[in-house]
């Protein structure tokens, strides 16, 4: 119901929305403001507001007056444009050519007008412009100003300025101001002998005028305090425009000038320039409004000049609302908002009238903003304006009122409905009326109170509209009845009503009694409640209504009484309501009938003063009593003698007496009589007449022609008089009058006289005032009117001609009255014709007018000049202005050279004085210079519109002179000065030769070509433009063009980035400095052939058969192909239910359609599509995938029959090879030879299961037994036969199979060794080895079940192999072999760089062993070398090379490539660097670094760059006078030629260049000095002594020594300081270190179970390398594998006791972060030898990384003749080089600084040497990787190489974390330790095995750690059974492991004392972690060495693990390679055995 209501709701506001209407009124340009216009032309002014329709248009003046037509001086067109014609300055008037004026527009939506417009009309006035001599020191500034009249001032500018009649070009040191002014700078004596004018022109009349001539006095420098010679003044400026505020001064020294604004210094901002005439703001705002101050200052004093500058908005005037329709009575706000300038004035206007404040209008606010309009009536609607108005400044904005009868009206209502009890219902009422109206409601006419019962709401929309709901929620029978809803607001009410029914027992409520009006309508409602009911009757006097024709009965039982009568309707009323058949119930109401008053109509007749007036008011009938009152204009009458008025009433009359009626007693009288019914009136006019009388009589009076003049006539009479005014023309007497006719010139006053405001002659003559009101007779009276005509000039040449030398008169006719006086004028001096023998004057009458002509004799060049005749009467003043033209030949022409070209010239003259005539031609002359005149050629007739001339076929490299005529009617010029040029060089003539295309690649061809012929390259070649284009269909035809230098005469260039297989027109032009020579003939070519980008379209696999397959496709988009298309090549490989790929194979073809056959059946194959062209294959379409169907199975693989009981046997088959399909059961046959049975007995089994139980047989009988395969498609092949007899005792036999069995690391594997005999047989599992076999033993990773499966979960790489399970009984055993092939991640790749260009670099790679699984595809990773920001590319697993496009040019880039299998990704190999060509820009020394210098400009020579191959991108350059501090700097994109300007004149200049491109920047510095004044040179600047130049001198030795003293003096304490820190970090370690240790050290306290642990030493750190120098040479001794296998006969040799050295190398960001700089040891670039790496040089030290190597050695018992094992690697680099293993004597404890010379300067002294900090950070992951936890340790000593040192002994401290600091010591330090080793009796466990690399835990927290440390109860809690954590992070479960490889023995075999052999025999868990230690241990920091056995002799039983196999985890990083020395250890396992110890030294 609520979402029906919304609904209608929006539907009412939708339909009843509105707007004002399409009636509009607007403004089309209301910022217009002032007009200036000049007297001869005139202007035309449309009106600027406008309206829809079509709206009337009028002029008005300022003052309110209407505009009136003045013939041939104003008129206002029908379309509403103003017009003023052109006049004569004697008919100037000020009241119509300099006035205000506005315009409005009306229409129905009201009427609006225009700001008020200043009309201004401009004569033509003399005037002259002259310009001062000024002086100025040579060096400064003059300043020329141009000194216009003022009062021309507004009206001209300055245009340009000449100098010597030559205009000057604004720049260099000639600057021209926005005011007009002539600035030249850096004033120099040439400057002295030119003449300086200024030209202007009149903005309206566009009259030019040329100043004097001014000169400039130049002085010799004189030192001097400055001298203002520009300044400003307080001004006012609009927002947004610009000004210029000048200030210039001159002096000597030349004075600094310092701005300031508010007593500040300017603040930086871009708008504010500083220019050498002042200071220039462009886009002025507010807050630049202050006080500006300009200090200009020398050594000698200074100067100030300051303005006030205000800068103002543009007032913006926002009135709101601004449209709006509402009802009369309501209460309207208007708020108008002004923006810009806070000072200013608001005034309102309603229809263009003021507002002026009554009882409805007021106006509020601060600034009048605020209009309120109280109970508004119709006579308010119309426009509003606001105007708001600032120093002749005005805005405004309107808005328009519709104001309408608001009464309210229902718009949208509820419907009569049934409800029943307890439903709620809803009820709405919208009303629309202004005001909105407020609604109301009452049910059965009682008011609905809002309570429990009834919810009533109500609220107003934005159009007006006002909703109501009356919500019942839980109705009763009682809220039943006629609901009611009553809109009521000011101007009247609306109601609606309608019965809701509830449903219940209906009965009537009690009615009230009801009072109705006679004549009216009255309606009686039956309140019936309860529902339903059958009927509702009215009874009056016992008869059913209705029974006349005004009585209705509706419906819902309503009653309407039409036209009440007090006899018929009045009485007792019952209202009948049947509820059942014969069953009603009734109710009463009694009517009373009111009768009104009614008043018999009368009249009140005309009478006149004086007269007596009776008026009665009778009532004819009405209720009784009667009251009657008087009113007279809606006033109550009070009788009595104040108004004359008497008053007397009876019961059912009054009447009115006046007994002397006066005018006062005029006006509107009302009776009104009013009873309990009602209240009427009667209204009707009392008129007293009085006839008219002249107040005022007309009058003969004198007019002024064109002036306003009033002729009077004042009358008065009642009704008021109609005043008539009558013309006769004629000063005679008069013969006929007619009515004047009123028209804007001629209007009636209010008074009655007659205004005329403008008078013509034609106004003169007789005028009647006439007057009547209908009163007695007619009144008038005549007058005559004349008109004096001022004195005006009627006729005068405004221009004329003469001739110079001639005689020349002027005529000048006046007119007006007599007398008229008549002078002469020459510009403004008064002509004496007795003074001036040239001039004479002469005066003449005719008629009424006077002609003087004034004569000259004879005309010269300076007449040319106005001359004005002025005509004088007593009525005014009239003048003529003549100018006067003197005409002669031209002056010469002004002739320059503005170009010169090879072949032709540009001439442009300037034609500075023309003799007054107009240039009719021009002839033009040259000839060679050696040539005379005679032999010239000419150039005739040259338009004279043009100022400028070419001058063709000239002579490239040739000396002409020139010289020019003018030509006008009069006459030809003199020759101008003549002028000698020479021509320039030519562009090439013709084409470069032998043009010569080469394809390279697909996107390049080489072009070849030869310079143009000698004599046809005018000039010296300096480069070529290649223009090339793709002559292809689609191609748009245009030339790219790339631009080369020239290097010889034959030339080559590579164009790149071409489209693959496209031909290309080429074609060649040669270039010289003069321009572009002809093209060479275009020449064709085609790239060469690409492979296809797109792969074919549209691929689709369709299954044949069970073997056969149909792949189709599509060809790929031709634009794609890049080439001829060869044909098709299908690529398909098998998938595997094993995740395993088959073989890959291929088909090539040249049709869309192949057919696969061959097929394996029911296999699932991948399938891809390519094209190939000439050039390879290319893009492979999206893989495919399809399923081959399916087939009879293959025969089961294997079958198995063994005797399980005397009557049963047991069958154990494997499924087939091949299935070919789901194997849906297994049939197994069985048959005996000879028992007859011609068929066998088929059993069918499940096919999951792979064995059955054959019962019933026969003890002792032979059975043949055999099995097949059922697919869908039928039963396969069957099985061989096996023969089996059923047997009492059973010998052991193994029903599963032995075989391949292939699994990805990390899962658990299930081997199956099921058995059967009879006793039960015993099941063994054995794992091969080489030469031996080792039971398999159940640990937490492997179990041997019930059953005899063999669980091995988590299997690594180690646990391939060949496993044999072996059943036995007494009576016998049988074995099987399983083969176990666990997969691994790939190895990584070895990946190498190809070839690399500008922005390409190929790589090449050779991939890694594939794990036991085929290679899926490669990720390739990439990024610039400075950053981490890698880039991913995915590679087909078929790709071995790949390149890298859209690179940087010159840039050096990081690459990375991992394999990835099924297993998963591989390790990452090695990042190589790569840099793409190109370097940074250098700068050609050849070519010079300046093209030109003068003295204030230079040219700087960008071509000298060269690019080095990758484009430069922006030029820097740098530069400032030698001495001084600030560098000026300017940035250019160009890279041709650069200007530097304003450069100070003799001056010394540093300069720095940079140019950049990707690669990098080049620098270039130089030094040069600009040229003096007059173009010499300076000398080079020489230091001179001076005075301070001692004390210069001390500062700059004694700075150095004070700087060098503080230095040492901070160093002293820094260092202090950091041995203190040093110190704690020392002993923090050496804690941590015990604490460590201690950890290890719980084997005494704590018994274990199961075989002790040996010391498990492995510290790593990420991204370790492995650095093992050979200090004798390098064998070759294996191969590179990822794992080498360890044996423990390796340490049972006789050997002495060995040393093992081994260096560790680190690379790690996080290390580098942490430890501060290492020493670089990994910049080695692709392809190098790292053996070999002495021969390396650094090129790029700024890319070096750090790393740092140290060494862990112990010496030997002897100390001086053991001999040590040398392993030496680098995995980076691992090949063919291996591990060896070498001797050597003695060995040092020290760093491994890197072999490369060159970056012996990269080493930090910071990581010379070892620290305690990196100890402590070694043994912290070694804590994290749980290495220490096995061994024994014990510190022997730590100590540091400092004097200031203590000896540190054993001791416990509180642990302390080392690792936050960020500095480490460079003092060296040791640490010892021993470890000692677990028992050896677990050796044999330590046989061939490989060592992975696991994952690397990042924090110490259990759940962090690697999933095999969270087996180890070390890290367990007691008692703690279960993973405490939830779940393995994926990335913590992967642990890495490597393929095993083949080691080989080498080196001499040293003997050991059998006392020691035994301690040299080491367990499995030793030996994994020895095999890490002592072959490849990686330790992040230090080599570990063997010690003697006299060191701690006692087994280390500290293992607290039950699971001795866990002990075979090593850890490693991630990134990291660990090998192990397999010879050396197989050579100490075969001495004897004894108890040894190992000690470390870390350091």
């Amino acid at each position: 119901m609520w979402l029906v209501t919304l609904l209608l709701l929006y539907c009412l506001q939708e339909v009843h929305s509105e707007d004002v209407g399409s009636t509009r009124l607007y403004f089309v340009n209301a910022s217009l403001q002032r007009v200036t216009y000049s007297s001869s032309v005139g202007v035309s002014l449309p009106c600027p507001a406008g309206g829809t329709p079509s709206a009337i248009l009028r002029w008005y003046l300022a003052t309110g007056d209407d505009i009136y037509d003045v013939p041939h001086i104003r008129h206002v067109h029908a379309n509403g444009t103003l017009q003023l014609y052109p006049f004569s300055p004697s008919a100037y008037n000020s009241y119509i050519h300099d006035n205000d004026y506005f315009c409005t527009a009306e229409n129905q939506a009201g009427k609006i007008r225009s700001p008020n417009i200043r009309i201004k009309a401009v004569f033509r006035e003399p005037y002259t412009v002259r310009v001062a001599d000024q002086r100025s020191m040579r060096g400064n500034v003059a300043v020329f100003k141009c000194l216009i009249p003022a009062a021309v001032q507004e009206y001209v500018s300055v245009v340009s300025w000449e100098r010597d009649t030559v205009s000057i070009v604004p720049g260099n040191r000639f600057l021209l101001t926005s005011f007009g002014a002539l600035y030249i700078s850096d004033v120099q004596k040439e400057d002295a002998l030119s003449t300086y004018r200024c030209i202007t022109k009149h903005k309206y009349s566009g009259e030019t005028r040329q100043s004097n001539g001014a000169r400039l006095s130049v002085m010799d420098p004189n030192e001097s305090s400055p001298t203002i010679l520009d300044s400003f003044q307080a001004g006012e400026v609009y927002a947004g425009q610009s000004i210029e505020l000048p200030c210039t001064a001159g002096g000597y020294p030349s004075p600094t000038v310092r701005w300031l604004k508010d007593g500040r210094p300017l603040p930086s901002d871009a708008r504010w320039t500083r220019r050498l005439t002042g200071l220039t703001i462009s886009d002025l705002r507010q807050e630049d409004s202050g006080s500006y101050a300009c200090e200009v200052t020398n050594s000698f004093g200074s100067k100030e000049v300051s303005g006030q500058l205000h800068v103002i908005d543009p007032l913006r005037v926002t009135l709101s609302p601004k449209n709006l329709k509402t009802g009369i009575s309501s209460t309207l706000f208007f708020t108008c908002t002004v923006e810009g300038s806070p000072e200013y004035t608001i005034s309102w206007f309603s229809n263009t009238e003021p507002i002026v404040p009554d009882q409805h209008i007021s106006i509020q606010g601060q600034h009048n903003d605020t209009l309120q309009i109280t109970a508004a009536q119709k006579f308010h609607s119309g426009a509003y304006q606001c105007f708001a108005s600032r120093k002749g400044h005005t805005a405004q904005d309107f808005s328009i009122i519709l104001l309408e009868d608001g009464t309210p009206r229902i718009v949208s209502s509820f419907s009569e409905r049934v409800v029943n009890p307890g439903e709620p219902f809803s009820l709405m009422c919208a009303a629309k009326g202004a005001p909105p109206p407020s609604i109301t409601w009452t049910l059965d006419d009682e008011p609905v109170v809002r309570d429990s019962t009834y919810k009533t709401s109500q609220y107003t929309l934005s159009d007006g509209l006002t909703v109501s709901h009356v919500n019942v929620s839980s109705p009763l029978i009682r809220d039943g009845g006629v609901y009611r809803c009553v809109a009521r607001n000011s101007a009247g009410s609306a109601e609606y009503q309608a019965r809701i029914n509830v449903r219940g027992p209906p009965r009537i409520r009690p009615m009230r009694d009801i009072t109705a009006v006679a004549g009216r309508n009255t309606y009686i409602t039956c309140r019936v409640i309860g529902y339903p009911y059958y009927s509702i009757k009215w009874l009056k006097d016992g008869m059913q209504l209705p029974d006349n024709h005004r009585q209705v009965v509706f419906e819902n039982g309503t009653l309407r009484l039409t036209d009440v009568q007090k006899g018929a309707d009045e009485g007792t009323y019952l209202c009948s309501v049947l509820i059942q058949p014969q069953v009603s119930i009734n109710q009463t109401v009694h009517v009373t009938v009111k009768v009104p008053p009614l008043i018999q109509p009368f009249d009140i007749p005309s009478t006149s003063v004086g007269k007596l007036m009776y008026i009665a008011c009778v009532v004819s009938s009405g209720d009784m009593p009667i009251r009657i009152t008087w009113h007279k204009d809606g006033q109550l009458i009070v009788p009595g003698s104040a108004s004359g008025v008497g008053i007397e009433t009876k019961e059912f009359m009054s009447s009115l007496q006046i007994s002397k009626v006066t005018l006062k007693h005029n006006g509107n009288y009302t009776c009104i009589a009013s009873n309990a019914a009602a209240t009427v009136s009667w209204e009707r006019q009392l008129i007293v007449t009085v006839p008219p009388r002249f107040v005022v009589q007309p009058n003969n009076q004198d007019c002024i022609y064109g002036k306003a003049g009033v002729l009077n006539c004042s009358v008065e009479g009642y009704p008021p008089p109609k005043v008539m005014w009558k013309h006769a023309k004629g000063v005679g007497n008069p013969q006929q009058y007619h009515p004047v006719p009123l028209t804007g010139r001629i209007q009636i006053m209010s008074n009655g006289s007659l205004l005329i405001r403008h008078v013509l002659e034609d106004d003169r003559g007789y005028y009647l005032c006439q007057a009547s009101n209908g009163v007695g007779s007619d009144i008038s009276k005549s007058m005559i009117l004349t008109v004096k005509i001022p004195a005006m000039i009627t006729s005068h040449p405004n221009t004329t001609m003469a001739r110079k030398g001639q005689t020349k008169e002027l005529n000048c006719t006046a007119r007006g009255e007599q007398p008229i006086i008549i002078r002469w004028e020459r510009g403004d001096t008064v002509i004496d014709a007795e003074r001036n023998p040239r001039y004479s004057i002469t005066i003449n009458k005719k008629g009424d007018e006077v002609i003087s002509t004034l004569k000259l004799n004879p005309a010269e060049r300076g007449d040319s000049v106005f001359f004005s005749c002025h005509a004088i009467n007593s009525y005014g003043e009239g003048r003529g202005l003549i100018q006067l033209t003197v005409q002669e030949p031209p002056d010469p022409p002004e002739l320059e050279v503005r170009e010169v070209k090879d072949r032709s010239m540009n001439l442009r003259w300037i034609q500075r004085f023309d003799g007054n005539s107009i240039i009719t031609s021009y002839d033009i002359e040259y000839k060679n210079k050696s040539d005379s005149w005679d032999h010239m050629y000419t150039t005739r007739n040259i338009s004279p519109t043009n100022n400028q001339a070419n001058i063709v076929e000239l002579h490239p490299a040739c000396v002409y002179s020139i010289r020019m005529y003018s030509y006008n009617k009069i006459g030809r010029s003199l020759p101008s000065k003549e002028l000698t040029i020479s021509t320039e060089e030519a562009p090439p003539d013709g084409p470069p030769m032998d043009v010569i295309l080469q394809p390279m690649t697909s996107q390049s061809i080489r072009v070849t070509w030869r310079a143009p012929k000698k004599e046809l390259q005018n000039g010296v070649i300096r480069g070529y433009q290649i223009g090339y284009r793709e002559n292809g269909p689609g191609s748009n035809g245009q030339y790219s063009i790339v631009e080369m230098k020239a290097t010889g005469d034959s030339e080559v260039y590579t164009l790149d980035n071409l489209k693959k297989f496209a031909q290309y027109g080429v074609v060649v032009q040669a270039f010289n400095r003069a321009g572009t020579g002809p093209s060479s003939t275009e020449i064709n070519a085609t790239t060469l052939e690409d492979v296809p980008s797109e792969p074919p379209q549209n691929v689709r696999a369709i299954s044949v058969t069970s073997d056969e397959a149909v792949i189709t496709w599509a060809e790929p988009p031709r634009l794609t192909l890049h080439g001829v298309l060869k044909g098709y090549r299908v690529v398909f490989w098998s998938l595997f239910p094993d995740g395993e790929w088959g073989e890959m194979q291929n088909i090539t073809t040249t049709r869309e359609q192949v057919e696969l056959r061959g097929l394996e059946k029911f296999t699932n194959y991948s399938v891809q599509v390519l094209a190939y062209t000439q050039a390879g294959d290319g893009v492979r379409s999206n893989v495919l995938y399809i399923q081959t169907r399916e087939d009879f199975p293959g025969p089961p693989a294997g079958i198995k029959a063994v005797p399980s009981s005397p009557s049963s046997v047991v069958v154990s088959w494997l499924p087939p090879h091949k299935p070919n399909g789901v194997i849906r059961k297994y049939t197994i046959y069985c048959s005996s030879p000879g028992s007859g049975q011609p068929a066998p007995s088929e059993y069918e089994a499940n096919p999951e299961m792979l064995f059955y139980r054959i019962t019933h047989l026969s003890r002792g009988k032979q059975y043949h037994i055999w099995a097949a395969a059922v697919t869908t498609a039928g039963r396969g092949n069957i099985s061989s036969k096996v023969t089996v007899e059923p047997a009492g005792k059973v010998p052991a036999k193994i029903l599963s199979f032995g075989g391949k069995v292939t699994t990805p690391w990390m899962k658990e594997v299930r081997l199956p060794c099921s058995s059967v005999g009879e006793p039960a047989p015993t099941i063994k599992w054995t794992k091969d080895s080489e030469d031996s076999t080792v039971p398999v033993t159940a640990d937490s990773q492997r179990q041997i079940l019930s059953n005899g499966t063999l669980v091995l979960r988590s299997v690594k790489a180690e646990d391939s192999g060949y496993y044999t399970c072996t059943a036995t009984n007494t009576l016998g055993f049988d074995t099987i072999i399983v083969n176990l092939v666990v997969q691994v991640p790939p190895d990584q790749p070895r990946l190498t760089v190809s070839t690399t260009s500008t922005s390409s670099i190929t790589l090449t790679w050779i991939p890694g062993d594939n794990g036991g699984s085929s290679i899926r595809g490669f990720v390739l990773q990439y990024s610039v070398d400075n950053t981490e920001e890698w880039r991913d590319v995915f590679i087909s697993s078929t790709e071995r090379s790949f390149r890298l496009d859209n690179l940087r040019c010159g840039t050096w880039y990081k690459v990375k490539l991992a394999a990835k299998n099924s297993v998963g990704s591989g390790r990452i190999s090695e990042i190589i660097e790569a840099k793409t060509h190109g370097r940074e820009p250098v700068f050609n020394k050849e070519q010079p670094l300046l093209t030109h210098i003068n003295s204030t400009h230079a040219g700087l020579n960008l071509q000298g760059w060269t690019s080095g191959g990758c484009p430069i991108t922006d030029i820097m350059l740098d530069f400032r006078p030698k001495g001084t501090w600030a560098w000026q700097s300017l940035k250019a994109n160009s890279t041709t030629q650069l200007f530097l300007s304003e450069l100070r004149e003799a001056t010394w200049y540093e300069l720095k260049m940079k140019a950049c491109n990707s690669a990098g920047c080049g620098n270039q510095s130089s030094q040069f000095a600009t040229t003096d004044y007059d173009g010499s040179t300076i000398p080079p600047i020489k230091s001179a002594r001076g005075e301070g130049d001692d004390v210069k001198k001390l500062f700059s030795i004694g700075s150095p020594v004070i700087l060098i003293t503080l230095g040492v003096a901070l160093l002293f304490i820094i260092r202090k300081k950091r041995k203190e820190k040093r110190l704690k970090r020392l002993r923090d370690a050496k804690s941590l270190a015990e604490m460590l240790i201690s950890k290890n050290n719980r084997s005494i306290d704590t018994p274990v179970k199961g075989p002790p642990q040996g010391p498990r030493l492995h510290i790593d750190i990420p991204r370790v390398q492995l650095l093992i120098e050979d200090k004798e040479g390098i064998k070759q001794i294996g191969e590179d594998k990822a794992a080498v296998p360890v044996t423990d006969t390796e340490f049972s040799q006789s050997v002495n006791p060995q040393n093992f050295c081994t260096g560790v190398s680190l690379h790690h960001q996080a290390l580098i972060q942490n430890s501060g700089p290492l020493i670089d040891m990994s910049d080695i670039r692709p392809g190098t030898n790292p053996v070999s790496r002495k021969s390396i040089k650094s090129a790029h030290s700024s890319r070096n990384r750090y790393s740092s190597q140290w060494t862990l050695s112990r010496p030997s018992q002897s100390q001086s003749t053991a001999s040590a094992r040398t392993l030496t690697s680098d995995w980076r680099t691992m090949g063919s080089h291996g591990i060896t293993a070498t001797e050597s004597d003695s060995y040092s404890a020290s760093l491994s600084q890197d072999t490369d010379k060159g970056r012996n300067s990269m080493v930090s002294t910071e990581s010379a040497s070892s620290t305690y900090e990196e100890l402590a950070r070694a043994y912290e992951h070694a804590k994290l990787e749980e290495h220490l936890q096995h061994a024994k340790f014990t510190i022997t000593e730590c100590f540091i190489s400092d004097s200031s040192s203590d000896q540190m002994t054993t001791g416990t401290n509180d642990p302390a974390d080392s690792m936050t600091s960020l500095s480490t010591p460079s003092e060296p330090g040791i640490c010892r330790f021993t470890a000692s080793p677990p028992k050896p009796q677990d050796y044999d466990r330590g046989k061939n095995v490989a060592v992975p690399i696991p994952h690397r835990a990042n924090k110490s927290e259990f759940c962090n750690l690697p999933l095999y440390m969270k087996t180890d109860p070390f890290f367990r809690k007691q008692g703690e059974l279960h993973d405490p954590c939830p779940a393995v992070p994926p990335r913590e479960a992967s642990i890495r492991s490597l393929t095993q490889r083949a080691y080989h023995t080498q080196g001499r075999h040293k003997t050991l004392d059998p006392a020691k052999q035994q301690a040299l025999t080491l367990g499995h868990s030793g030996l994994s972690s020895l095999s890490a230690s002592s072959g490849t241990a990686t330790l992040p920091q230090r080599t570990l060495t063997m010690p003697s056995s006299n060191t701690a002799a006692t087994a280390s039983t500290s293992s607290t693990s039950s699971n001795p196999t866990n002990s075979n985890k090593v850890g490693g990083s991630r990134d990291s390679l660990l090998e192990s020395s397999s010879s050396a250890l197989g050579r100490l396992q075969k001495q004897s055995v004894g108890a040894y110890s190992k000690s470390y030294t870390l350091v």
